[in-house]
């Protein structure tokens, strides 16, 4: 169970980045202990237009951080299939380092801007 301190920091953060990015859609992520899931929300119709995740039927035995760079490539390839070229990144209260930075590079490594 989240704490107060984390819950009041996603919706803070959230809010704010709902105002200032009216036109893009947005690019949100949600990192477990053991995986990591993205998704492209359109916020105005809300409504989840791409998503990926690392939680798969068959168990390999993968670092977390591979993990997270194979969730950006498919989520990358998704997004330009469906021609979406920029996003604001709705990092969800995490840091920015780690599992969550490396994503945020081969996303936009890959052609898409935030």
């Amino acid at each position: 169970m989240a704490n107060k301190s984390h819950i009041k920091r996603t919706g803070r953060i959230r809010d704010k980045l709902k105002r200032i990015n009216t036109e893009r859609f947005r690019l949100t992520i949600f990192r477990s202990s053991r995986n990591i899931s993205a998704q492209i929300i359109d916020s105005k119709n809300n409504k989840t237009l791409v998503s990926a995740s690392s939680v798969s039927k068959n168990k390999e035995n993968k670092k977390k951080a591979d993990k997270s760079l194979e969730v950006a490539q498919i989520l990358l390839k998704k997004a330009l299939e469906k021609k979406i070229t920029t996003v604001y990144f709705d990092r969800g209260g995490y840091k920015y380092h780690g599992r969550i930075k490396s994503f945020a590079e081969v996303i936009r490594k890959g052609g898409l801007r935030f």
